[in-house]
Order: C-alpha cells, then structure tokens, then sequence
C-alpha cells in the first residue's frame, strides 16, 4: 500500500509540475488522422512492398516520411540516454515513438519528462522504420490529453489478479489485449446479428423491462416498485409474450437483442442480468428456426472470426478441441436419453426409471425428493447427455412438459415441436414451433402457474385470442 501511495503522489507532484508550467493535461484537446495499429500496420505494409524486387507496381500502405497526428495511452516508456522510446496504444493497437528531446525544444522537454505510463498525449510527426524494422513516428510535438493518478496493474501486459480482473474490467481490458479482443468481437457480432436479421426482412423492436407480470419463461423475477401507480413490477424474465404480441398485431418478422433479469444462482454459465436475442417467424416452425440459427452463426463465425473450425487451446497454446460448424446433427431428445440410460428407459415404470436414474446412473444428488417423471429423465439428459454435445446438435421433439409454450407434435403427443441447439456442452438455443391455439395456451400456462389465477398474462391471452398466425420461434 506504501509503494502505491508514494507511487500516487509523485504522479500528483508530476501534475503539479505541468500545472506550474502552464499545462493542464484535463484541458487540452486534440484531433488525430489516424489511429496507431491502423497506422502501425500500414506502415508495416509499405516497408514490405519497398523492399520488394522491381518492378514494384503501385505503391500500398503508408510510406516513411508521412506525417500523422495520433492520440493514445503511453504504455511502455525505455529510455535510451539522448533517445526515449514509448508504445502508444489505442483501441486499434500499438505504435512504437521516437522521441529526442533536442527535437522538441527545451520546454517541452522538461514538460515531456512529467508524463508517466498511462498518461493519454496526443503526438504529431513522421513515419518511419527502425534499424530493427519496427514501424515507428519520429515525434516533433506533443500535447498532454490526460493525467493518470494511479499506476498501471502491476502486470501491464497480462493483469493476472482474478479479483481485480472482474471488479475493475476496465484495469482488465487496459492489461489484456485479448480481452479487448473478445470486447470487440462482441460488439461485431452483434453488428451482425442484426445485419443478418435486416436481411432477411425481419424489424428490430424495443419491448418493455418492466412488467405487471413476468412471464415467457419459469424463473424468479426481481421485483420493484412504481412510485406513481404505487404498486409493485418485475423485471422481465424474458423477451417472448410482448413479441408474440406483435405477431398478433401483424408484423411477421421481428427481433429483439434485450437484457433480462433472473433472480436466480451465480454461475459461469448464469448472471443475473443477461443479453438474450429471440426472434419470431410468421409462417414459420421449428424446422424453418433450426436452418435460421445455423445461418446465423456460421454467418457470424466465417464474419467475425474467418473460419467454421473453432479451435479451443490450453495455456501452452496446444489445440485440445476443435468445434466443427459446418456440420450440423440432429437428433431427438430421447433417443439421446435411451443412448446413456438404456433403450427400454421409456418402457419401464416411473418408478423404475428414478431406481436407475439414482442407483445405476448416480444421479442421486441431482434427483430431488418431489421431482416428477418427465424431471426426472430431463436430469438425465442435463448431466450425461448435453455435456456429451460438442459438436453443434440439434435435439428435437422435447417433453411437452418442459416447453408450456410450444406446439404439440402431431407424430407423439407427448413431445412438443421444439429444438434445443447445443455446441461445446451447452444449450445455446431453444427453438419453438410456437402455440397459437389460445385455449390450449392457457391451459398449459394455468398448469405451469400451478393454479395461481394471478401470475397468468391475461393480456397476452386475451392477444391470442384476436388470432395469432402459426409461427416459429428461437431464443439465443
């Protein structure tokens, strides 16, 4: 705590020395032309093309001795005697500077040697290539941008403190670059999302976070209170009946990318706030969702990361796991069940079916006292047959019981209509053909509240039925 302390005050006594010599770093502004690895690898692009044998056609990148103004973090600062080398770094990467004093001038020398690593500059100067061929700007000018009172992660490149990664993200994306990287893939791939979506007609819709009364899924809602109607609201647990009730209202093709909210546990596979994407289809059923969630992510992987082969590399960098997604299975719920709890797990008795599940399958702590039948063998699938799908699967034909919202399939009335795509072990995505029967809606909704008059979506009910068209559903 000591070092840190010292450690902030010499960079208040730094800022004290700009303020002294007229600077005010949280005044300054600049505008840069360009960004530093933009700028890094096109420089890098030239030195390639003009070291090249002739003829050399014309010329690509940006050539040494162009000039550019460029703004970023100092992230890395070796001082060489009569030369000082920094990094600057932006959101696009990295660029090495050259920095002599005797070019800047002496007063701006004395104000360079009160910048400290994570101060933001704005610099201006020329491009060219070390003896060691790093890309580089000769610096001729300077403008401080922004005062860092607190030392970088002790670890700059890599911030390795779990606690601190997760409780100040930004620290974590400052240190890791890959962690900036999977930042903004996200953001590209929600970019493509909905150029995907846009595509194929669909409209995005904002629907609301606050609901009289949660439904489109079975979870613990959290609660809060209106103050001007003076009564209580939930956070929603899902994005599904005002959808829906667009559908009724005629549009055909609609999507949303929203946060939901489940009082629920803690884990690496739950938060109690997450982004959700569904997306109802008019005309559709499961079938047509199936080939729209394949699409969309090999879209987005051949997108955003180049490749359907995503590869899954240990901390020596070695490949242990491939996941193929240009290969797509499809395979119903249970013969995936009958595959790891025996061909004839749907011929025997309830009862025989829990002595298995606990005694020969070893399932006695995930199998609680009060589960019924159908919870029973879903325990069986959830731990000995999702985790066994690596490949993308597409598990079909569900338990009627698990999806209240769903389309009874007409070849086994016991299975509805739906699909749950898992990759890597996971579910990623259920998809519906969805119930537009209204009274065969309320049904399997008054059968999930338990008979509690008061936790059932009257208006959604009373939506379906103005009619609703057959449709298909998916949720990511």
């Amino acid at each position: 705590m000591e070092d840190t302390n010292s450690l902030i005050e010499q960079r208040r006594q730094n800022l004290a020395g700009l303020n002294a010599r007229g600077v005010n770093p949280f005044m300054n502004s600049f505008s840069p032309d360009a960004q530093c690895g933009t700028v890094r690898t096109e420089l890098a692009r030239w030195a390639e093309w003009n070291k090249s044998p002739e003829p050399k056609g014309e010329p690509v990148g940006l050539a040494e001795g162009t000039r550019v103004r460029l703004a970023g973090r100092i992230t890395a600062h070796r001082d060489m005697g009569k030369s000082q080398f920094l990094d600057l770094r932006d959101v696009s990467g990295r660029i090495q500077l050259w920095v002599q004093p005797k070019v800047l001038g002496e007063d701006a020398a004395e104000i360079f040697k009160l910048l400290d690593l994570a101060d933001f500059i704005g610099i201006e100067g020329t491009l060219f290539i070390t003896r060691m061929g790093e890309p580089s700007v000769k610096v001729e000018s300077f403008t401080p941008l922004g005062k860092s009172l607190r030392p970088p992660p002790g670890k700059w490149h890599g911030l390795e403190d779990t606690e601190i990664r997760y409780r100040q993200r930004y620290l974590d994306l400052m240190a890791n670059e890959p962690i900036k990287e999977v930042f903004l893939k996200r953001s590209h791939i929600l970019k493509e999302i909905r150029s995907f979506f846009h595509l194929r007609g669909y409209v995005e819709v904002e629907t609301p976070m606050m609901q009289a009364i949660p439904g489109g899924a079975a979870a613990q809602p959290f609660k809060t209170y209106h103050n001007a109607l003076g009564c209580e609201f939930y956070m929603r647990i899902a994005l599904e009946l005002y959808l829906k009730r667009l559908l009724v209202g005629g549009v055909d093709k609609v999507f949303e990318i929203g946060r939901n909210f489940r009082n629920e546990g803690l884990s690496r596979r739950h938060n109690p706030e997450f982004t959700m994407l569904e997306a109802y289809e008019a005309y559709g059923d499961y079938a047509t969702m199936m080939e729209t969630v394949e699409s969309l992510i090999r879209h987005i992987a051949l997108t955003v990361v180049g490749t359907l082969k995503i590869e899954h590399r240990n901390a020596e960098g070695e490949v242990f796991k491939t996941i193929d997604l240009s290969h797509w299975r499809r395979a119903r719920y249970k013969d995936l069940v009958c595959e790891k709890a025996g061909d004839d797990w749907f011929m025997v008795s309830p009862e025989e079916r829990r002595r298995r599940a606990v005694e020969d399958l070893k399932l006695s702590g995930d199998i609680a006292a009060g589960y019924q039948d159908f919870e029973v063998t879903a325990a069986v699938f959830e731990k000995l047959v999702e985790p066994t799908l690596i490949q993308p699967t597409f598990v079909t034909h569900l338990p009627k019981q698990l999806v209240p919202l769903a389309k009874i399939s007409a070849e086994d009335p016991t299975t509805v209509e739906v699909f749950e795509c898992c990759i890597n072990g996971q579910e990623i995505a259920p998809g519906y053909t969805e119930q537009n029967d209204p009274i065969a809606q309320r049904e399997a909704l008054e059968h999930q509240a338990g008979g509690e008059q008061q936790k059932l979506d009257e208006d959604f009910l009373v939506a379906l039925e103005h009619g609703m068209p057959p449709a298909g559903g998916i949720g990511i």
